[in-house]
């Protein structure tokens, strides 16, 4: 079985895109399902987690709708205002509303500025409501704010979370070092996982599995291939590579760098993180 742990749809009528723009190119046309199940098929891919793409509620409704229709997609990561007052209740309400389907939450934090906005202690009520309700909480980050995130996630220790993109390593330019500090403080000072997802839009022309090599040992080294899932980052994945292709080279990574546990990263860590419920 493989799960792909990180994947979008989007429909341009909807209009709570604001990123979307004609300079996306390849991006900036609808992604639904019926552009994917044909390569999930032919990749061999059971189940997704389907995961928001615009800060509103109501995309997050939308995602669940489609979830309900398409049992191929096992999970659900929405958005909710993490700043509301009423926070908690907008999570609660979220949860009832996507029964089983909903699994995490995602603040869109790499588009922040304040790179420290994460330990505010006004989010303080949302991270126990998602506690309170079992859910993941996803980390959409870039390096700069690695340091906040682990600060918030210690003050949390029953909180389940996982870095997206392994919190987006400048690959292009080479300069990982303090990534590479702050990844390898983060998995030892919590328990967060890792997606082994978007590496591939971070790496400009250095993404062969030679260029790519050293980012992922230190991924497997440090989170241990447990805390490893993998995640295709389709449709935003076209942008760099198909997702075969993709696939391939994860394939190689894995068995270079976590050999004997392709299992794991490919589908028993997903399933375990997010409590997926498979046939």
């Amino acid at each position: 079985m493989i799960i792909d742990a990180h994947q979008h749809f989007w429909d341009l009528s909807r209009a709570d895109y604001s990123w979307l723009t004609p300079d996306a190119g390849v991006l900036y046309r609808n992604y639904l399902p019926h552009d994917l199940v044909a390569t999930l098929r032919d990749s061999g891919v059971s189940a997704t987690v389907l995961v928001q793409a615009a800060a509103t509620e109501d995309e997050t409704h939308y995602l669940l709708q489609l979830a309900e229709a398409h049992p191929f997609v096992a999970g659900v990561v929405g958005w909710v205002d993490f700043e509301a007052p009423d926070a908690p209740k907008r999570i609660a309400a979220l949860a009832a509303a996507g029964g089983r389907k909903l699994k995490g939450l995602r603040p869109m934090i790499q588009d922040i500025v304040d790179c420290t906005w994460i330990t505010k202690s006004t989010l303080d009520a949302a991270f126990k409501s998602m506690i309170a309700h079992d859910l993941v909480f996803d980390a959409l980050v870039k390096p700069r704010h690695l340091n906040a995130l682990r600060e918030r996630l210690i003050r949390h220790p029953k909180l389940c979370a996982v870095l997206d993109h392994a919190g987006k390593p400048d690959i292009a330019r080479g300069d990982i070092d303090a990534w590479a500090s702050d990844i390898e403080q983060l998995a030892r000072e919590t328990s967060s996982f890792c997606k082994l997802s978007g590496l591939l839009t971070e790496a400009g022309d250095r993404n062969s599995a030679n260029d790519l090599a050293p980012v992922v040992a230190h991924i497997f080294s440090c989170f241990g291939p447990q805390r490893v899932i993998w995640g295709s980052d389709w449709p935003v994945l076209t942008r760099v590579s198909g997702y075969a292709q993709w696939l391939e080279l994860s394939r190689n990574l894995i068995n270079r760098f976590a050999a004997g546990h392709a299992a794991d990263v490919l589908a028993i860590s997903a399933r375990r993180l997010y409590r997926l419920n498979l046939n």
